[in-house]
């Protein structure tokens, strides 16, 4: 019977199926949720929509960040607060932290005995790794601030070290899995003719191929997806292209991807270029500047596709964009890459430049000549006259040799000068004096700062007075007293005021 039933109709009625948006919910159900996130995240909720730029001005958001950042300087928020809003003091204090702006850090020196000078300072995670000689040295900050400092000494090469670059790991054949994501290989070139490959505190790559000492890396790998790829150049006049994914611990011949001849001289500096990572520009003795094309298979100079000269001794090649940015005898110059011309030419009024850098996200160069280093806006700077730069940073003893860019703060620093100094990036104010080491005798003539580097709340020094070596160490976080130089400035541009309705990241929505 039930075979002889009618078909049953099709329901004639919808389902409607509400939805709940985020920006259905209260604001103090909103800001709840919002204290389970990061700095970043909450950021990035401000930039989302109105809504959620109001939520993120609540005071109980930032006390909790201030908690969390800073928990031994909790009731300095409160001093802070009455003039101000939590988030002000926050931001404020964040800010003037990132600026080196007080007096009172932590410090450390620590002894590396009588030897060479030790350089090429840099931060990677939580440690410090430095060349002395031919031996890498890695210094743990956790450890150094529990008063108990530990140095790693790596020392396979037999020869001073000549670069050092620090590469993802995940850019590698050793990545395994996500847990390592945010982890570093260190890459070492050397007077041998070699260039090692370092994880985990021992050697895991061996690459040869060079006929002479390798003196130069370029500063970020080349190539897109898999299959990247670094440079190096040397003494033989070549740059040669290596496999980061070749296995093996002595990669040699099988990494070598390429050998790329062109230039005369040796080589000095490296740079890959912006816009297309497939390309690098790679400058020589003779201040003869090429431009290679990666992707291009040859052991021939076809994959050179553009170059160009300078009429002075190379100091500092950057490439930001279209542009490649080439510091020489006591100028600068900008180049544009698609045409190789000249797009500006700019004079220091300097006998000699030492040291170059350039902060594009700020429209910034630095030089660093004698006595003094120039803060340059390079909007300024077109065709190929004369400009006026827009601070002097006066008071150094010597060449400025060191050179430290960030969107806070510029740090300068010489080999003969005992004193490390700090300047404000938007205005190129001085903000503060450093001495490279609290406990070496300094008073010398030609003692001082022989290596530097800064991250975050952290600057590293490294100091030679002819004899002994010695690494110090300045942690900002945790300071609260200003120097001679602040002004207690507790406001900080972040975002838009909330009463404009609009989100709006500034300069330290990165924090």
């Amino acid at each position: 019977m039930a075979d002889n039933l009618p078909p049953a109709s099709p329901s004639t009625s919808t389902n409607h199926v509400s939805t709940t948006k985020v920006t259905d919910m209260d604001i103090d159900s909103l800001v709840h949720c919002a204290s389970y996130l990061t700095l970043q995240d909450i950021s990035n909720m401000a930039l989302s929509c109105k809504y959620l730029n109001r939520v993120v001005y609540s005071d109980s958001i930032w006390r909790r960040l201030y908690r969390e950042q800073w928990p031994e300087q909790e009731p300095y928020i409160i001093s802070q607060t009455s003039c101000a809003t939590a988030r002000e003091a926050y931001l404020g204090r964040y800010t003037d932290l990132q600026r080196f702006k007080f007096v009172d850090p932590l410090v450390y020196d620590v002894h590396m005995g009588i030897g060479a000078k030790c350089s090429d300072l840099m931060f990677s995670n939580n440690s410090i790794f430095f060349s002395q000689g031919p031996v890498i040295k890695i210094l743990s900050i956790d450890k150094l601030l529990e008063g108990r400092p530990s140095i790693v000494s790596l020392n396979d090469d037999r020869a001073r070290i000549t670069c050092m670059r620090l590469f993802p790991l995940k850019e590698t054949s050793l990545f395994r899995n996500e847990a390592q994501r945010n982890e570093n290989v260190l890459v070492t070139s050397s007077s041998d003719h070699s260039i090692r490959l370092w994880w985990k505190g021992s050697c895991q790559r061996c690459f040869r191929g060079h006929n002479g000492p390798v003196t130069i890396l370029s500063d970020k790998l080349l190539g897109d997806g898999t299959g990247k790829v670094f440079a190096s150049g040397g003494e033989d006049s070549t740059v040669r292209l290596w496999s980061m994914s070749s296995g093996g611990k002595c990669g040699g011949q099988h990494a070598l991807k390429a050998t790329l001849y062109g230039h005369e001289k040796p080589l000095v500096l490296m740079s890959v270029v912006q816009h297309k990572a497939s390309l690098l520009a790679s400058m020589s003795k003779d201040s003869k500047v090429r431009v290679w094309d990666t992707t291009i298979s040859s052991d021939r100079s076809s994959c050179c596709v553009g170059m160009t000269c300078v009429p002075g001794v190379p100091v500092g090649i950057k490439c930001h964009d279209y542009l490649l940015y080439i510091a020489f005898g006591s100028s600068f110059v900008a180049v544009d890459l698609r045409t190789m011309k000249t797009a500006f030419k700019t004079s220091t009024n300097q006998p000699k430049l030492f040291s170059f850098d350039i902060l594009p996200s700020k429209f910034l160069a630095c030089t660093g000549g004698v006595g003094r280093a120039m803060l340059w806006d390079i909007r300024r700077s077109t065709g190929t006259g004369d400009a006026d730069p827009m601070a002097e940073l006066d008071g150094h003893v010597g060449p400025v040799t060191h050179l430290h860019m960030d969107p806070y703060k510029v740090v300068t620093g010489g080999r003969e000068d005992p004193y490390v100094n700090i300047w404000d990036a938007d205005t190129g104010n001085q903000m503060n004096i450093l001495r490279s080491s609290s406990s070496l005798n300094l008073d010398g003539g030609g003692c001082g700062c022989c290596g530097m580097a800064a991250d975050g709340f952290h600057i590293v020094t490294a100091c030679y007075n002819g004899e002994e070596c010695v690494v110090n160490f300045r942690d900002f976080n945790n300071a609260v007293c200003y120097g001679s130089f602040s002004e207690n400035v507790t406001g900080s541009k972040f975002w838009c005021p909330s009463t404009s309705g609009h989100g709006h990241a500034g300069d330290e929505s990165d924090g």
